[in-house]
């Protein structure tokens, strides 16, 4: 996301879909934040975040009587994901899931 000028694109959002593992422990919590910093000290606008594992996404596809209280962010807005269409669903399964952060 910013090697698009942040300036000219004043809404522009980064979507990131990061693994609860990341928040396991004070270090790794650490590097999150420290990537939050990062991001808005190079200009970054907006970080939109989704802390859920592909297993549980996946789980809420097969099973969504299991997860009716599952939201998720989606283009700037809150949603059940349960009650996506099975195209956004799968867009939101698809996106990268980060679970280090260097």
């Amino acid at each position: 996301a910013l090697a698009i000028d942040q300036v000219a694109w004043q809404a522009l959002s980064l979507d990131l879909r990061l693994a609860p593992s990341l928040f396991a422990d004070a270090e790794a919590r650490g590097s999150v934040a420290d990537m939050v910093r990062d991001y808005f000290a190079r200009g970054g606008k907006h970080i939109q975040f989704n802390v859920v594992s592909s297993d549980v996404l996946l789980d809420a596809q097969a099973r969504p009587q299991d997860h009716s209280d599952l939201i998720v962010r989606i283009g700037g807005c809150s949603a059940y994901f349960t009650q996506l269409d099975r195209q956004t669903q799968d867009e939101i399964i698809n996106r990268t899931e980060y679970a280090h952060v260097d």
